[in-house]
């Protein structure tokens, strides 16, 4: 279920949760649904599109934050080739779950929003590729394709305006590498989710080597509140270069965790202490992982750091997928890199041997050392391992392995030092972990 609502929310994306029946489209049309693509049909035109999704700083929900409109820019509308819409519902980032209420509770959303990208580019065939183990969405998303058919918003000649599309949904097979977009598209077409070597990128040679647009779930379903409302509208929402409102998973160690859609901008205190009541026991906050398990963790005093794409990455970290994730004091620092690298060696294609190799060796290094078997050397030896591993990899799965290993080496080193008793975890009292 949706979280209980905050006062300190501001609810453009999920306006629509907890209103009865909310998947349906007759509540949908009931709340302003398909009134941005009955605009973009009737009363606007590609490029005046694009100029909207521009002026409204709209950048990728994903976790790079490229901006959208830009993205969109780049496919070539003159290509002789089919155009093609795939939206990246393959959420798979450790501690995010947005992205599964979007097409819970208000599928029709998401469907608009790629209408208005085929729109924009030229394009009459869309995907909505799902992670494997969101399987139950498939039917939702399915029922809610069928109302668009049946009331004319899907298929031919679509509101009388001669535009044509149909778009349908494609399940993956659980693996964290088709979030990716090029493993991604790989596996759309049938094949092994490896990634492929770029460029070319999306744009210009996408699926079936044909231009395409590739965004994630939550940034299509932006795109009909902008078109309603307008760009400047959207952008005054956020920051400077950081337009609207996001969904944030808040998770860990808070009295209050869910998924809270905040300004872009918001502090990251007032999402930890005002959106979700604090520290569990009141206990002392000891660090944050602000954006998905792939970014780097930041400390306690970095906790009135605004959450946007520019100011987290100022902070030395990035705003990733929004997963903002709450360690308290008890928390082993040590066991939390363990076990992200557990995921992450799990995960890995196996396809480039600095991700195959090392994430294995850096998850045997830890398990090692979080037991009590580590040396003072293997300190070093962790954190050379990752920064091997950055920027040497087909994808950007080695740097999400990497990445905040080096920080928790370089931010809690003397929590590393403290594992050298040659005991298992300080944190840990008769094999139960403190706080957990």
């Amino acid at each position: 279920m949706p979280s209980q609502p905050s006062e300190h929310e501001v609810r453009v994306l999920s306006r629509r949760f907890g209103l009865p029946n909310s998947a349906s489209i007759d509540t949908y049309l009931a709340n302003d649904g398909y009134r941005a693509l009955e605009k973009a049909l009737k009363e606007m035109t590609p490029d005046s599109i694009l100029e909207e999704l521009k002026v409204s700083n709209l950048r990728g929900r994903g976790g790079a934050g490229f901006p959208t409109g830009m993205k969109w820019s780049f496919v070539p509308r003159q290509s002789p080739k089919p155009k093609y819409i795939v939206c990246n519902a393959d959420e798979s980032e450790p501690g995010t779950c947005k992205d599964r209420l979007l097409m819970e509770y208000d599928p029709h959303q998401l469907i608009e929003g790629i209408l208005i990208a085929g729109i924009v580019v030229g394009s009459h065939q869309g995907y909505i590729y799902v992670r494997g183990e969101y399987r139950y969405l498939i039917d939702i998303l399915d029922r809610a394709l069928e109302e668009a058919y049946a009331r004319g918003y899907l298929g031919k000649n679509i509101l009388g305006s001669g535009f044509d599309f149909d778009l349908y949904t494609h399940t993956g097979a659980g693996a964290y590498e088709c979030g990716e977009e090029s493993a991604l598209l790989e596996s759309l077409e049938g094949k092994r989710g490896i990634p492929r070597i770029r460029p070319p990128f999306p744009a210009v040679a996408g699926l079936y080597a044909s231009p395409t647009v590739l965004n994630n779930v939550e940034t299509f379903s932006s795109v009909p509140p902008i078109i309603v409302n307008g760009g400047k509208w959207y952008a005054e929402l956020g920051t400077p270069r950081n337009g609207g409102t996001r969904l944030f998973v808040l998770s860990g160690h808070v009295k209050r965790p869910g998924v809270y859609e905040l300004p872009m901008g918001t502090p990251l205190r007032k999402l930890i202490y005002d959106v979700g009541g604090g520290i569990i026991g009141d206990k002392k906050l000891k660090a944050v992982i602000p954006g998905g398990s792939s970014t780097p963790v930041l400390t306690a005093d970095a906790i009135d750091t605004p959450l946007d794409f520019d100011s987290v990455a100022k902070a030395g970290s990035m705003l990733g997928s929004g997963a903002v994730i709450v360690m308290h004091e008890d928390t082993c620092i040590v066991r939390a890199a363990l076990r992200i690298m557990q995921f992450y060696a799990h995960e890995s294609c196996g396809w480039c041997i600095p991700c195959r190799e090392g994430t294995n060796w850096l998850k045997k290094t830890l398990t090692r050392f979080h037991s009590g078997g580590g040396r003072e050397e293997d300190i070093g030896l962790i954190e050379d391992l990752a920064k091997n591993m950055l920027g040497r990899t087909f994808c950007p799965l080695g740097d999400a392995a990497a990445m905040p290993t080096i920080a928790f080496v370089q931010k809690f080193r003397n929590e590393f030092e403290m594992h050298l008793a040659g005991q298992p975890c300080p944190f840990e009292k008769h094999g139960q972990l403190v706080g957990a």
